[in-house]
């Protein structure tokens, strides 16, 4: 699918969407609890994905409130059976790894597979980390890659392990050492990337009940653990990835002017503070000089135009951000520099040369180096001409941003991939007064 973005002026008021992120979390902690409810989950491509992995070991995920706003999940009560056919994963990177490690729980064999993007990801450390923990970890082709074999118990113990590939695989060792018998020591081998991202996993096991913590070389989950959140439920927060996108909206098309319902700019319910790193993005845009107010208590990240500067970025812990800060320093005068950046080559696409082929199609000036992307805005003309989403949800919306104020029409393939994360984005942008049309 297509979709045409022209050149726009933006304002008005939206609702962020739920956080994927906790929202993966919260259904796999879900699946191994008892039962539980999930409040204010993000139902999207990727998050289908790990309900049918909780329900294919054995736990039951009913939708049929989600009208209302609820997920209710019985789950397989920390004792994952052994499914009954291949999990297809899809897209879902998070689903893959979280799931590989409940897999390692079960007594028998669980097979992991996803699409041509999926298999072609990393998930070498994680496998190799469950082997050490005396379980059966393999990746069919040999070279961490999907399709994944894993099983046989696995009991906790020590093990040690890379921080710099991806949190994820920290994330699915903490979730699923918990149930274990001995628990699950990781001592970290090198720097811990993406960072914010452990953190929300230890906000998350915290809600349902399960204590896990830092240590001097990394971190440490005791075993034996039951999964039950207080009350038996759990509410999703705001997702500030998504959020990411219209507050740069708002930052690069939105003049301040009134909108119908009397506010200025663009302005996006839903944001309260969490663990997420992405409310990152509040500084970043201050810093580059968008008109920025975020009312924590209120929840409200008001966002509008100023005069726009380049600025130096560091993604180690919020590699999400990458496109949308792309996207705005191709809008502002100066360079943007967007450095400690290599590991976000390895997400649903290259996202560090992804960004850079399609703004350069859109005029943009940037150069591309292993570790970091220099935009250099003072020197960018942008004007629409069609573009590639490559196939990953943060590339399309952040194009879309760039859409609203280059010269002429923006034709962004691959547009339906938002699902992934933000299923009405295109609805939410044309409400805000964003010229988009399908192609």
């Amino acid at each position: 699918m297509k979709k045409h973005v022209s050149r726009s002026r933006v304002a008005g008021r939206c609702r962020a969407p739920p956080s994927k992120s906790y929202t993966h979390r919260a259904i796999l902690a879900a699946g191994y609890a008892d039962e539980a409810t999930v409040e204010n989950p993000l139902v999207s491509a990727d998050t289908r994905a790990t309900m049918r992995a909780v329900s294919a070991f054995g736990g039951t995920v009913d939708r049929s409130r989600l009208d209302a706003g609820t997920l209710t999940v019985e789950g397989f009560d920390g004792r994952p059976a052994v499914p009954n056919d291949v999990i297809n994963c899809e897209n879902s990177g998070t689903t893959t790894r979280l799931v590989t490690a409940a897999a390692a729980l079960a007594d028998g064999l669980t097979v992991l597979t996803g699409d041509d993007s999926l298999r072609s990801r990393p998930h070498g450390p994680l496998l190799d980390a469950i082997g050490d923990l005396g379980a059966r970890a393999e990746s069919t082709r040999r070279n961490g890659q999907a399709p994944l074999v894993v099983g046989d118990s696995l009991s906790g113990g020590t093990v040690s392990m890379p921080g710099d590939v991806s949190s994820q695989f920290i994330t699915a060792l903490l979730m699923a050492g918990a149930v274990t018998d001995g628990g699950i020591e990781i001592d970290l081998e090198t720097e811990l990337k993406s960072a914010p991202y452990v953190e929300i996993t230890l906000e998350v096991l915290d809600a349902f009940g399960v204590d896990a913590e830092h240590t001097d070389s990394g971190f440490h989950v005791p075993g034996g653990q039951q999964y039950a959140p207080s009350g038996g439920s759990y509410a999703v927060p705001g997702d500030f990835s998504s959020i990411s996108y219209l507050a740069a909206a708002g930052a690069v098309a939105a003049d301040g002017g009134e909108s119908p319902d009397g506010d200025e700019g663009v302005v996006v319910d839903g944001a309260q503070p969490s663990a997420q790193g992405d409310t990152a993005i509040v500084e970043i845009l201050d810093r580059m000089g968008a008109a920025i107010d975020w009312d924590r208590d209120a929840g409200e990240l008001h966002a509008a135009g100023g005069d726009l500067s380049g600025i130096e970025v560091d993604v180690g812990y919020t590699p999400d951000l990458l496109p949308t800060i792309a996207a705005v320093g191709a809008v502002a005068d100066g360079e943007t520099r967007i450095v400690n950046c290599e590991h976000v080559r390895l997400k649903e696409t290259d996202r560090v040369s992804a960004m850079a082929e399609e703004l350069r199609k859109l005029g943009a000036e940037v150069t591309e180096e292993q570790d970091t992307l220099t935009v250099h805005g003072g020197q960018s003309e942008l004007v629409g001409t069609e573009v590639d989403g490559r196939g990953d949800h943060r590339i399309a919306m952040a194009l879309a941003v760039a859409g609203l104020v280059a010269e002429g029409t923006t034709t962004i393939a691959g547009a339906e991939h938002v699902d992934v994360s933000f299923p009405d984005f295109w609805l939410v942008l044309d409400e805000l007064g964003g010229n988009v049309t399908d192609a």
